[in-house]
Order: structure tokens, then C-alpha cells, then sequence
């Protein structure tokens, strides 16, 4: 079996402490109203949860299909890059993965936005209405609509270290190019160089079209593109300047 490396295991028993912390401590809601990733327009955001909300799972599968692949990948990558150029690579993923996701919520969340409070309706009705669910009387059938959207973006949250992981992904493929994975549910072997673009073409497909194909349709997959694109370039910039001479250094 492979040997799992410190900082691996370290992250890994972190996201499984706060999993067991979501578990049990107050409703299960306490944590999430914390830590989970709230829009930056919701009273429930707060600063840290930038970071917090890659320690967080929606549930125990989600939990360990994520902590199996950063075993799996992480190990590896940590090796081949020592400890502070893998978390400087994960966390780096994991904020691209915020950036994209929060991106996609405000493509839904603005026109809305805007479109109330030119009809004359003020920032803290709009807020209200975000808050409660239940929209003022005499709005139009379009406006409404558009407050839907603006309503889920506003509603969502994020949690999870899948972003993370795709920049491990990303990165364990350019490493390893030739290697041979599969799927579970597909035991193909497929080389890393073919197989981790496919995924994140997957992820845009889905992120575009609301299909989805291997994950559950309430995925972040924006979230996965951005830390897939942040690891690729990490790694490119890195293997262009710093790794010159065909190695990988701690």
C-alpha cells in the first residue's frame, strides 16, 4: 500500500474532524452557518469561511470520495514537491475554485440585482425578499424570474475540498502523464495526459448545461474548472522557471 505522506494526513484528518464536528455538535446546522462558504451579500458570510469551507462535506460520501482522491493524488504530488509547495498548490487551488464558483453565482445574482432596484425597489426590500424567499406584490413575471435566480445564487453555499483536489489533480497528471487511471465505475485504464482533461471538459460541460454526468447535479463545477486551471498553471509557471532543469525540488 502506498505510504500516505505527513501533510496529507494531516489535511485529511482535519476535513474528518470537522465532518464529525458537523455531525454533533448543535443541529448539524451550526457548523455550516460557520464554516460553509455563504454569499458575499448574505448577513451569514464571513471572512474566514474563504478558507474554512475546504474543511467542510455535505455528507459522508462526499467526505470520502474527496479524501480518498487526496490520498491517492496528494501522496505523490506532496512527494515530488515537499511540504510548503503542496499546500501552497492546494490552497491556491482551493481559492481559484472560489473565485470561479462565486463568479457563476453573481452571473446569476446581478441582473435581478439590478433589474429590482431600477424599478424603484430599495437595496433592503431586495434584501428582504433574498432573505425570506417571498417577493413584494405587483412585481412583473420576468422580474420575478430574475429574482429567482438571484435567490439561489444569494442562498447558496459552498463546502468541500474538491477544488483543492483538482489542482492535485492537475497537477499529479502533468507530473505523470503516461501514468494509468480509472474509474470506478469504468475500469479502463486511461493515461493521466487523456483522463484529467476529460474530467474538467466534463465539469464545463456540466457547469454550462446543468447536465451532469458522475456527480450530483448540485456540484460545484465551476468550483472544480477553477482549482483544475489553478494547479495547470501553478505547475506550468513552476516546471517554466523554477524547475529548469527537468526536476521537481522541496
Amino acid at each position: 500500500m502506498m505510504r500516505i505522506t505527513d501533510t496529507v494526513k494531516h489535511l485529511i484528518i482535519l476535513n474528518v474532524l470537522m465532518f464529525v464536528g458537523t455531525m454533533t455538535v448543535g443541529d448539524g446546522r451550526l457548523f455550516y452557518d460557520l464554516f460553509a462558504m455563504h454569499f458575499p451579500a448574505s448577513d451569514a458570510f464571513k471572512p474566514w469561511q474563504v478558507v474554512t469551507h475546504m474543511f467542510m462535506h455535505g455528507g459522508f460520501t462526499h467526505l470520502l470520495f474527496n479524501m480518498f482522491a487526496l490520498w491517492m493524488f496528494g501522496g505523490p504530488v506532496e512527494q515530488r514537491l515537499g511540504r510548503n509547495k503542496f499546500l501552497f498548490l492546494y490552497f491556491s487551488a482551493g481559492l481559484a475554485a472560489v473565485l470561479f464558483q462565486l463568479a457563476g453565482y453573481y452571473w446569476n445574482y446581478l441582473p435581478g440585482y439590478t433589474e429590482v432596484l431600477n424599478s424603484g425597489v430599495t437595496a433592503d426590500q431586495f434584501s428582504s425578499m433574498m432573505n425570506s424567499g417571498k417577493v413584494l406584490e405587483g412585481l412583473s413575471t420576468d422580474m420575478i424570474n430574475s429574482l429567482q435566480k438571484s435567490y439561489f445564487a444569494y442562498n447558496s453555499t459552498m463546502v468541500g475540498a474538491s477544488g483543492c483536489i483538482m489542482g492535485v489533480l492537475a497537477a499529479f497528471g502533468m507530473m505523470n502523464p503516461n501514468a494509468e487511471l480509472m474509474m470506478l465505475f469504468l475500469p479502463i485504464p486511461i493515461k493521466a495526459k487523456y483522463f484529467i482533461p476529460g474530467i474538467i471538459l466534463l465539469d464545463v460541460i456540466s457547469a454550462f448545461t446543468g447536465q451532469s454526468f458522475f456527480s450530483p447535479s448540485n456540484t460545484a463545477y465551476l468550483a472544480h474548472v477553477g482549482g483544475a486551471l489553478m494547479g495547470f498553471f501553478i505547475m506550468w509557471y513552476w516546471r517554466k522557471t523554477q524547475f529548469n532543469k527537468n526536476r521537481w525540488d522541496r
